[in-house]
Protein backbone atom coordinates (compact mmCIF):
# COMPACT_ATOMS: atom_id res chain seq x y z
CA UNK A 1 0.00 0.00 0.00
CA UNK A 2 1.59 3.72 -0.23
CA UNK A 3 1.41 4.50 2.98
CA UNK A 4 2.74 1.86 4.15
CA UNK A 5 6.51 2.31 5.84
CA UNK A 6 8.11 -0.91 7.79
CA UNK A 7 9.63 2.00 10.44
CA UNK A 8 6.28 3.61 11.04
CA UNK A 9 3.59 2.58 13.46
CA UNK A 10 0.62 0.97 10.51
CA UNK A 11 -2.08 2.99 12.05
CA UNK A 12 -3.40 3.14 8.60
CA UNK A 13 -4.38 -0.97 8.66
CA UNK A 14 -7.76 -0.66 7.05
CA UNK A 15 -10.91 -2.15 8.77
CA UNK A 16 -13.07 -5.52 7.86
CA UNK A 17 -14.15 -6.55 5.04
CA UNK A 18 -10.80 -6.23 2.88
CA UNK A 19 -11.26 -3.97 -0.65
CA UNK A 20 -10.24 -7.16 -2.98
CA UNK A 21 -11.90 -9.47 -4.34
CA UNK A 22 -11.60 -12.51 -1.82
CA UNK A 23 -14.23 -14.76 -3.37
CA UNK A 24 -12.12 -15.09 -6.44
CA UNK A 25 -12.26 -18.29 -8.91
CA UNK A 26 -9.02 -19.60 -7.80
CA UNK A 27 -9.96 -18.73 -3.66
CA UNK A 28 -13.42 -20.11 -4.24
CA UNK A 29 -11.57 -23.57 -5.83
CA UNK A 30 -9.27 -23.82 -3.63
CA UNK A 31 -11.78 -23.89 -0.37
CA UNK A 32 -13.77 -26.03 -1.69
CA UNK A 33 -10.92 -28.78 -1.64
CA UNK A 34 -10.36 -27.35 2.11
CA UNK A 35 -13.46 -27.97 3.10
CA UNK A 36 -13.75 -31.29 1.44
CA UNK A 37 -10.49 -32.44 3.30
CA UNK A 38 -11.75 -31.21 6.78
CA UNK A 39 -14.79 -32.77 6.27
CA UNK A 40 -12.70 -35.82 5.71
CA UNK A 41 -11.16 -35.59 9.05
CA UNK A 42 -13.87 -34.91 11.04
CA UNK A 43 -15.59 -37.90 9.96
CA UNK A 44 -11.66 -39.78 10.84
CA UNK A 45 -12.15 -38.36 14.15
CA UNK A 46 -15.59 -39.49 14.67
CA UNK A 47 -14.21 -43.36 14.25
CA UNK A 48 -12.16 -43.27 17.30
CA UNK A 49 -14.11 -44.19 20.24
CA UNK A 50 -12.50 -42.54 22.52
CA UNK A 51 -11.83 -39.15 21.79
CA UNK A 52 -9.70 -38.24 24.56
CA UNK A 53 -6.61 -40.44 22.98
CA UNK A 54 -6.41 -37.49 19.46
CA UNK A 55 -7.53 -34.82 22.27
CA UNK A 56 -4.18 -35.71 24.87
CA UNK A 57 -1.69 -36.33 22.16
CA UNK A 58 -2.04 -34.45 18.77
CA UNK A 59 -2.50 -31.22 20.11
CA UNK A 60 1.22 -31.60 21.42
CA UNK A 61 2.40 -31.64 17.77
CA UNK A 62 0.41 -28.63 16.96
CA UNK A 63 2.16 -27.07 20.76
CA UNK A 64 5.86 -28.14 19.53
CA UNK A 65 5.08 -26.69 16.33
CA UNK A 66 3.75 -23.40 16.63
CA UNK A 67 6.20 -23.12 19.03
CA UNK A 68 8.97 -24.06 17.03
CA UNK A 69 8.07 -21.02 14.51
CA UNK A 70 8.45 -18.55 17.50
CA UNK A 71 11.99 -20.24 18.04
CA UNK A 72 10.65 -21.90 21.34
CA UNK A 73 12.26 -25.03 20.30
CA UNK A 74 11.64 -28.42 22.13
CA UNK A 75 10.85 -31.64 21.48
CA UNK A 76 7.23 -33.70 21.20
CA UNK A 77 9.13 -36.53 23.18
CA UNK A 78 9.65 -34.23 26.14
CA UNK A 79 5.90 -32.74 25.93
CA UNK A 80 4.37 -36.16 26.30
CA UNK A 81 6.83 -36.80 29.01
CA UNK A 82 5.94 -33.36 30.81
CA UNK A 83 2.47 -33.71 30.24
CA UNK A 84 2.77 -37.22 32.17
CA UNK A 85 5.17 -36.28 35.02
CA UNK A 86 4.66 -32.25 35.33
CA UNK A 87 8.40 -32.17 36.08
CA UNK A 88 9.76 -28.90 37.43
CA UNK A 89 12.98 -29.66 36.89
CA UNK A 90 11.54 -29.64 33.08
CA UNK A 91 13.49 -26.82 30.57
CA UNK A 92 11.81 -23.51 30.22
CA UNK A 93 11.15 -24.06 26.34
CA UNK A 94 8.88 -27.11 26.98
CA UNK A 95 7.16 -25.55 29.84
CA UNK A 96 5.97 -22.92 27.37
CA UNK A 97 5.11 -24.82 25.06
CA UNK A 98 2.76 -27.21 26.54
CA UNK A 99 1.29 -23.95 27.72
CA UNK A 100 0.51 -23.60 24.82
CA UNK A 101 -1.91 -27.04 24.85
CA UNK A 102 -3.12 -26.06 27.99
CA UNK A 103 -4.51 -22.42 26.20
CA UNK A 104 -5.68 -24.94 23.51
CA UNK A 105 -8.12 -27.33 25.20
CA UNK A 106 -9.28 -24.64 27.84
CA UNK A 107 -10.57 -22.77 24.80
CA UNK A 108 -11.50 -25.85 23.04
CA UNK A 109 -13.42 -27.04 26.10
CA UNK A 110 -15.11 -23.21 25.75
CA UNK A 111 -15.66 -22.93 21.80
CA UNK A 112 -19.00 -24.30 21.83
CA UNK A 113 -20.63 -22.31 24.46
CA UNK A 114 -18.60 -18.91 23.87
CA UNK A 115 -18.16 -17.60 19.98
CA UNK A 116 -14.20 -16.89 19.59
CA UNK A 117 -13.85 -12.82 20.77
CA UNK A 118 -11.30 -10.41 22.61
CA UNK A 119 -11.93 -12.24 25.73
CA UNK A 120 -10.86 -15.44 23.99
CA UNK A 121 -7.96 -14.04 22.56
CA UNK A 122 -7.05 -12.46 25.75
CA UNK A 123 -7.25 -15.93 27.87
CA UNK A 124 -5.58 -17.78 25.55
CA UNK A 125 -2.45 -15.14 25.14
CA UNK A 126 -2.35 -15.04 29.41
CA UNK A 127 -2.24 -19.02 29.35
CA UNK A 128 0.55 -19.09 26.92
CA UNK A 129 2.78 -16.80 28.77
CA UNK A 130 2.18 -17.78 32.39
CA UNK A 131 1.44 -14.09 33.12
CA UNK A 132 -1.67 -11.49 32.96
CA UNK A 133 -2.14 -9.69 29.55
CA UNK A 134 -4.05 -7.23 28.15
CA UNK A 135 -4.40 -5.42 24.98
CA UNK A 136 -1.48 -3.75 23.81
CA UNK A 137 -1.02 -0.10 25.05
CA UNK A 138 2.45 0.46 24.96
CA UNK A 139 4.41 1.59 21.54
CA UNK A 140 7.14 0.46 20.49
CA UNK A 141 7.15 -2.93 19.22
CA UNK A 142 8.65 -3.81 16.12
CA UNK A 143 9.28 -6.82 14.21
CA UNK A 144 12.31 -7.40 12.62
CA UNK A 145 14.32 -10.06 10.24
CA UNK A 146 15.67 -12.56 12.03
CA UNK A 147 18.84 -12.85 9.84
CA UNK A 148 19.67 -9.09 9.21
CA UNK A 149 17.70 -7.29 12.25
CA UNK A 150 16.36 -5.04 9.83
CA UNK A 151 12.46 -3.52 11.02
CA UNK A 152 10.13 -5.25 8.60
CA UNK A 153 6.53 -4.24 10.23
CA UNK A 154 5.58 -1.95 12.87
CA UNK A 155 2.16 -2.72 13.89
CA UNK A 156 -0.44 -0.11 15.38
CA UNK A 157 -0.04 2.14 17.94
CA UNK A 158 -2.91 3.60 20.74
CA UNK A 159 -4.61 1.40 22.99
CA UNK A 160 -7.76 2.84 21.72
CA UNK A 161 -7.12 2.26 18.12
CA UNK A 162 -6.24 -1.58 19.31
CA UNK A 163 -9.45 -2.10 21.06
CA UNK A 164 -11.51 -0.49 17.52
CA UNK A 165 -9.21 -2.90 15.42
CA UNK A 166 -9.95 -5.76 17.58
CA UNK A 167 -13.71 -5.06 17.83
CA UNK A 168 -13.73 -4.80 14.20
CA UNK A 169 -12.06 -8.29 13.76
CA UNK A 170 -14.20 -9.85 16.25
CA UNK A 171 -17.25 -8.11 14.43
CA UNK A 172 -16.27 -9.80 10.71
CA UNK A 173 -15.63 -13.26 11.82
CA UNK A 174 -19.37 -13.18 13.27
CA UNK A 175 -21.10 -11.07 11.30
CA UNK A 176 -20.07 -11.06 7.37
CA UNK A 177 -21.83 -14.43 7.05
CA UNK A 178 -21.93 -14.67 4.00
CA UNK A 179 -17.97 -15.07 3.09
CA UNK A 180 -16.95 -18.96 3.30
CA UNK A 181 -15.89 -19.51 7.18
CA UNK A 182 -12.84 -20.69 5.63
CA UNK A 183 -11.88 -17.66 4.06
CA UNK A 184 -13.13 -15.72 7.16
CA UNK A 185 -10.74 -17.58 9.50
CA UNK A 186 -7.98 -16.48 6.76
CA UNK A 187 -8.38 -12.90 6.51
CA UNK A 188 -9.07 -12.31 10.51
CA UNK A 189 -5.93 -14.58 10.85
CA UNK A 190 -4.01 -12.15 8.79
CA UNK A 191 -6.10 -8.39 10.50
CA UNK A 192 -4.91 -10.10 14.23
CA UNK A 193 -1.26 -10.70 13.22
CA UNK A 194 -1.79 -7.36 11.59
CA UNK A 195 -2.96 -5.62 14.92
CA UNK A 196 -0.45 -7.13 17.02
CA UNK A 197 -2.66 -6.49 19.97
CA UNK A 198 -0.47 -8.07 22.59
CA UNK A 199 3.17 -7.61 24.06
CA UNK A 200 4.02 -10.75 22.81
CA UNK A 201 2.62 -14.47 22.12
CA UNK A 202 0.48 -13.09 18.83
CA UNK A 203 1.53 -15.45 16.38
CA UNK A 204 0.57 -18.20 18.73
CA UNK A 205 -2.36 -17.23 19.80
CA UNK A 206 -3.56 -16.13 16.45
CA UNK A 207 -3.12 -20.09 15.57
CA UNK A 208 -5.10 -21.46 18.42
CA UNK A 209 -7.97 -18.70 17.68
CA UNK A 210 -7.90 -20.46 14.02
CA UNK A 211 -8.45 -23.95 15.48
CA UNK A 212 -10.86 -22.74 17.82
CA UNK A 213 -12.80 -20.64 15.12
CA UNK A 214 -12.72 -24.10 13.13
CA UNK A 215 -14.29 -25.94 16.60
CA UNK A 216 -16.93 -22.76 16.47
CA UNK A 217 -17.79 -22.93 13.24
CA UNK A 218 -18.48 -26.80 13.10
CA UNK A 219 -16.06 -27.74 10.97
CA UNK A 220 -14.30 -29.75 13.47
CA UNK A 221 -15.45 -31.20 16.24
CA UNK A 222 -12.26 -31.59 18.23
CA UNK A 223 -8.49 -29.30 18.36
CA UNK A 224 -6.73 -32.01 16.16
CA UNK A 225 -5.85 -29.95 13.03
CA UNK A 226 -1.84 -29.65 12.81
CA UNK A 227 -1.80 -26.54 11.03
CA UNK A 228 1.56 -25.70 11.53
CA UNK A 229 3.30 -28.59 10.11
CA UNK A 230 2.16 -26.40 6.78
CA UNK A 231 3.78 -23.08 7.85
CA UNK A 232 6.90 -24.75 9.16
CA UNK A 233 7.43 -25.88 5.83
CA UNK A 234 6.45 -23.23 4.26
CA UNK A 235 7.52 -20.78 6.72
CA UNK A 236 9.16 -17.69 4.09
CA UNK A 237 5.87 -18.19 2.26
CA UNK A 238 3.52 -17.37 5.60
CA UNK A 239 5.75 -14.18 6.68
CA UNK A 240 6.08 -13.15 2.94
CA UNK A 241 2.38 -13.21 2.47
CA UNK A 242 1.33 -11.85 5.29
CA UNK A 243 3.45 -8.71 4.22
CA UNK A 244 2.24 -8.67 0.87
CA UNK A 245 -1.19 -8.58 2.27
CA UNK A 246 0.21 -5.13 3.91
CA UNK A 247 2.22 -3.76 1.45
CA UNK A 248 0.70 -4.68 -1.77
CA UNK A 249 -2.99 -5.74 -0.64
CA UNK A 250 -2.39 -9.01 -2.12
CA UNK A 251 -4.86 -10.73 -0.55
CA UNK A 252 -5.53 -13.71 -3.06
CA UNK A 253 -2.17 -14.86 -2.67
CA UNK A 254 -2.17 -14.77 1.17
CA UNK A 255 -6.20 -16.84 1.19
CA UNK A 256 -4.83 -19.73 -1.26
CA UNK A 257 -2.12 -20.17 1.07
CA UNK A 258 -4.26 -20.53 4.42
CA UNK A 259 -6.75 -22.52 2.73
CA UNK A 260 -3.81 -25.00 0.78
CA UNK A 261 -2.31 -25.15 4.90
CA UNK A 262 -5.97 -26.53 5.70
CA UNK A 263 -6.32 -29.37 2.80
CA UNK A 264 -2.96 -30.50 3.43
CA UNK A 265 -3.02 -31.04 7.31
CA UNK A 266 -6.47 -32.14 6.98
CA UNK A 267 -5.29 -34.91 4.81
CA UNK A 268 -1.99 -35.76 7.23
CA UNK A 269 -4.07 -35.50 10.41
CA UNK A 270 -6.41 -37.77 8.21
CA UNK A 271 -3.77 -40.40 7.70
CA UNK A 272 -2.11 -40.04 10.82
CA UNK A 273 -5.50 -40.67 12.70
CA UNK A 274 -6.40 -43.98 10.25
CA UNK A 275 -2.54 -45.26 11.42
CA UNK A 276 -3.99 -44.73 15.16
CA UNK A 277 -6.92 -46.78 14.54
CA UNK A 278 -5.17 -49.40 13.13
CA UNK A 279 -2.23 -49.38 15.97
CA UNK A 280 -5.12 -49.17 18.36
CA UNK A 281 -6.67 -52.96 16.71
CA UNK A 282 -2.99 -54.19 16.47
CA UNK A 283 -2.74 -53.58 19.93
CA UNK A 284 -6.08 -55.31 21.29
CA UNK A 285 -5.34 -58.11 19.46
CA UNK A 286 -1.81 -58.41 21.12
CA UNK A 287 -2.64 -58.01 24.31
CA UNK A 288 -5.44 -60.37 24.03
CA UNK A 289 -3.19 -63.08 22.76
CA UNK A 290 -0.48 -62.30 25.15
CA UNK A 291 -1.84 -61.73 28.36
CA UNK A 292 -5.32 -63.11 27.72
CA UNK A 293 -5.17 -62.57 32.07
CA UNK A 294 -5.13 -59.22 31.72
CA UNK A 295 -6.69 -57.99 28.59
CA UNK A 296 -9.06 -55.42 28.88
CA UNK A 297 -10.30 -52.83 26.21
CA UNK A 298 -10.28 -49.66 28.78
CA UNK A 299 -7.09 -50.64 29.45
CA UNK A 300 -5.23 -50.62 26.75
CA UNK A 301 -7.06 -47.63 25.21
CA UNK A 302 -5.85 -45.78 28.34
CA UNK A 303 -2.29 -46.41 27.13
CA UNK A 304 -3.12 -44.72 24.37
CA UNK A 305 -4.93 -42.40 26.10
CA UNK A 306 -1.89 -41.74 28.66
CA UNK A 307 1.44 -43.06 26.24
CA UNK A 308 3.57 -42.19 29.38
CA UNK A 309 1.19 -44.46 31.87
CA UNK A 310 1.66 -44.53 35.71
CA UNK A 311 0.02 -46.68 38.35
CA UNK A 312 -2.18 -43.77 39.46
CA UNK A 313 -3.72 -43.75 36.06
CA UNK A 314 -5.25 -47.07 36.09
CA UNK A 315 -6.51 -46.58 39.41
CA UNK A 316 -7.95 -43.02 38.43
CA UNK A 317 -9.64 -44.58 35.51
CA UNK A 318 -11.66 -47.04 37.69
CA UNK A 319 -9.45 -50.25 36.04
CA UNK A 320 -7.84 -51.27 39.01
CA UNK A 321 -6.64 -51.00 42.53
CA UNK A 322 -3.04 -49.40 43.18
CA UNK A 323 -1.73 -53.30 43.72
CA UNK A 324 -3.91 -54.79 40.90
CA UNK A 325 -3.01 -52.08 38.63
CA UNK A 326 1.12 -52.46 39.15
CA UNK A 327 0.82 -55.98 38.43
CA UNK A 328 -1.15 -55.47 34.84
CA UNK A 329 1.64 -52.94 34.12
CA UNK A 330 4.26 -55.08 34.71
CA UNK A 331 2.35 -57.95 33.07
CA UNK A 332 2.18 -55.40 29.85
CA UNK A 333 5.75 -54.43 30.43
CA UNK A 334 7.07 -58.04 30.32
CA UNK A 335 4.88 -59.19 27.09
CA UNK A 336 6.57 -56.05 25.40
CA UNK A 337 3.84 -54.13 24.93
CA UNK A 338 4.88 -50.98 27.32
CA UNK A 339 8.40 -49.55 28.41
CA UNK A 340 9.24 -49.33 31.63
CA UNK A 341 10.95 -46.24 32.62
CA UNK A 342 12.56 -44.15 36.00
CA UNK A 343 11.99 -40.58 35.17
CA UNK A 344 12.59 -38.49 37.99
CA UNK A 345 10.07 -40.16 41.12
CA UNK A 346 8.37 -41.36 38.48
CA UNK A 347 7.39 -44.83 37.66
CA UNK A 348 6.24 -44.99 34.16
CA UNK A 349 5.42 -47.65 31.37
CA UNK A 350 5.56 -46.19 27.70
CA UNK A 351 3.30 -46.87 24.85
CA UNK A 352 6.29 -46.32 22.16
CA UNK A 353 5.45 -47.70 19.28
CA UNK A 354 2.24 -44.92 19.40
CA UNK A 355 4.54 -42.61 20.49
CA UNK A 356 6.80 -43.33 17.44
CA UNK A 357 3.26 -43.54 15.22
CA UNK A 358 2.84 -39.86 16.76
CA UNK A 359 6.39 -38.32 15.81
CA UNK A 360 6.96 -39.80 12.30
CA UNK A 361 5.89 -38.92 9.22
CA UNK A 362 5.01 -42.61 8.54
CA UNK A 363 1.75 -44.38 9.81
CA UNK A 364 2.26 -47.82 9.22
CA UNK A 365 2.94 -49.14 12.71
CA UNK A 366 1.66 -52.16 14.59
CA UNK A 367 2.35 -54.51 17.30
CA UNK A 368 3.69 -58.06 16.08
CA UNK A 369 1.32 -61.10 16.52
CA UNK A 370 1.80 -63.57 19.28
CA UNK A 371 3.45 -66.61 18.13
Amino acid sequence: MANFDPKLPYNALPDLPPHADIESKAILKKCILARAALAELKQAGELIPNQNVLINTIPLREAQGSSQIENIITTTDRLYEFAATESQAMDANTKEAFRYRTALYQGYKDAHRHPISTRTAVQVCRTIKGVEMEIRATPGTALRNDATGDIIYTPPEGQDRHHHQVGNWERFIHNETEVDPLIRMAIAHYQFEAIHPFTDGNGRTGRILNILYLIGEGLLEIPVLYLSRHIIENKDDYYRLLMEVTAKNNWEEWIIYMLSAIEETAKWTTNKIRGVRNLMGSANEFVHQAAPGVFRQELVELTFVQPYCRISDLVDAGIAERRTASKYLKILSDIGYLHPAKIGRDKLFINTRFLALLMDEENDYEFPRPG
